[in-house]
């Protein structure tokens, strides 16, 4: 089976080019074409809906889709419409008439909405998407249901919780780099709930569901399926760093108060506040379970180097 992976030099994409050698066509996104293709990797300068995939979609039985643009107050909805909703329909498009089967797409558990219960997320969970990044994976959902009614192509859609793992970017880099830094942590007195999702866990998942018969048509919540707090999961990242971590008993009101005044409320948020999924439906469908646990998955961050 050839699977083309799109964003193959991204933190997601290159772990799992890594881990799954026989992804044997893979598309790295460049803004400028300073590598000459090969056996194994395509470049293209850039994805949006009037990329040419040409002859690069034959023989490929499915896609997976990462390439996009990620949360950033530095993108504006025109950027997020070219590349994350026309670049993908345009991709879906192409696809289906060079005769692939399937198409996964990394979406964000963000579609989803903000958490304000205890509540589970889950796959029949009604969309509520606030952010204009979170809009864009939203519309881009929509239109691949479209094209699959369509045309026929099996569309699967993955809404990703954080994602975690060895030089991992944004909030998980800037924990990590906390961690390393400073001998206390001030969530000693935080008992929210999220989950998570390691890179391990998300690989496998992702290529489950460009192989799996079941996998068609369906939308899956991915996690670790292990609800921790703020607290539970610094210490993890301490531990996988061999490193020891005081956490100090802070009253979460008063980190949320100075996140305000300083203009970090969305990103106190992002770490204080709950969010837990219900990603049941994976199994129930897949037969498919987190192969690493929580600890196993940051036992790796010994390979951190930043």
């Amino acid at each position: 089976m050839k699977i083309l992976v799109t964003g193959s030099s991204g933190f997601i994409g290159s772990h799992l080019h890594a881990s799954h050698p026989e992804l044997i066509k893979t598309l790295r996104f460049f803004n400028q074409s300073c590598v000459k293709d090969n056996s194994k990797f395509i470049v293209v300068p850039s994805i949006n809906g009037n990329t040419d995939w040409g002859g690069r979609l034959q023989g490929i039985n499915a896609v997976i889709h990462l390439s996009g643009l990620a949360h950033s107050n530095d993108f504006s909805i025109e950027d997020y419409q070219s590349v994350n909703i026309d670049g993908v329909l345009n991709l879906a498009r192409q696809a289906a008439i060079a005769g692939v089967e399937r198409f996964v797409f990394l979406s964000t558990v963000n579609v989803c909405g903000v958490s304000t219960t205890l509540t589970p997320f889950s796959k029949d969970s009604v969309p509520n998407p606030i952010s204009n990044y979170a809009k864009s994976k939203y519309d881009a959902e929509l239109g691949l249901k479209r094209i699959a009614k369509e045309t026929g192509l099996e569309v699967v859609i993955i809404r990703s919780t954080l994602v975690y793992g060895p030089n991992a970017p944004g909030n998980f880099g800037v924990l990590t780099k906390l961690v390393k830094k400073l001998s206390f942590l001030p969530f000693g007195l935080s008992k929210n709930k999220r989950d998570f999702i390691s890179i391990q866990n998300l690989a496998s998942l992702l290529v489950t569901c460009a192989n799996h018969p079941s996998a068609a048509g369906h939308t899956f919540l991915a996690s670790d399926g292990e609800t921790v707090s703020i607290k539970d999961f610094t210490n993890a990242i301490a531990i996988g760093l061999n490193k020891k971590l005081i956490q100090l008993p802070v009253p979460v009101s008063i980190m949320r108060f100075l996140a305000l005044v300083v203009g970090k409320s969305a990103m106190a948020e992002q770490v204080l506040g709950n969010l837990q999924v219900d990603s049941s439906n994976a199994q129930e469908v897949l037969g498919w379970v987190p192969p690493y646990t929580m600890e196993q998955a940051m036992a790796s961050l010994s390979e951190y180097k930043k």
